[in-house]
């Protein structure tokens, strides 16, 4: 019991944590900033999304089973990706960073621990998903294209995969980090 009484007494010996003066200002610029992030990112899904609905239509997708699948499977995973970055987006559209720290840091907290979900689980299953439905499509374009312009798409979307990874394991780390600091 008397351990007790001085994790008690130590406790309440704390000073209390000061708040920086431009602690909100801060907080609402970083949100501001993940926010566009998060719409840049619906844009270039969407406008990706949008490129394959109109090959889809262009080469009459619906004709072959196997390319139909391909592009359903990878505008599906890009559907999807959106609807995760814009629930995300509404998320932190609800926190509000002039209630009581405690609070607003718990939400952040959630918050974090949610993008890490989405990075970790989500992430990889929906481009497993979209590059399920790629490599579909590699038949019906090595059958339909010239040898140079298919070797041109398998190496590009290669790099585009590998940029992607890097890029998406940078967003992760950031956000780890901010978990990290938030839980200390």
């Amino acid at each position: 019991m008397e351990a007790f009484e001085d994790l008690k007494t130590q406790w309440d010996g704390q000073s209390p944590s000061k708040i920086p003066e431009d602690g909100v200002q801060n907080i609402m610029e970083k949100m501001k900033s993940i926010k566009a992030k998060q719409r840049i990112m619906n844009i270039v899904l969407a406008l990706t999304g949008i490129v394959l609905l109109g090959f889809f239509f262009y080469i009459s997708a619906y004709r072959f089973q196997t390319v139909m699948t391909g592009l359903l499977l990878m505008l599906m995973a890009l559907v999807v990706r959106i609807a995760i970055e814009i629930f995300s987006i509404g998320t932190i559209n609800k926190l509000n960073p002039s209630e009581d720290v405690t609070n607003f840091k718990r939400r952040l907290v959630k918050y974090y621990n949610n993008r890490v979900k989405v990075h970790y689980i989500f992430t990889p299953i929906i481009i497993l998903l979209y590059c399920i439905g790629f490599v579909m499509l590699l038949p019906s374009f090595k059958a339909n294209l010239s040898s140079g312009f298919y070797t041109y798409i398998w190496i590009s979307s290669l790099v585009l995969l590998i940029a992607l990874g890097l890029l998406i394991g940078k967003q992760a780390k950031k956000e780890l980090d901010v978990l990290r600091q938030l839980k200390s």
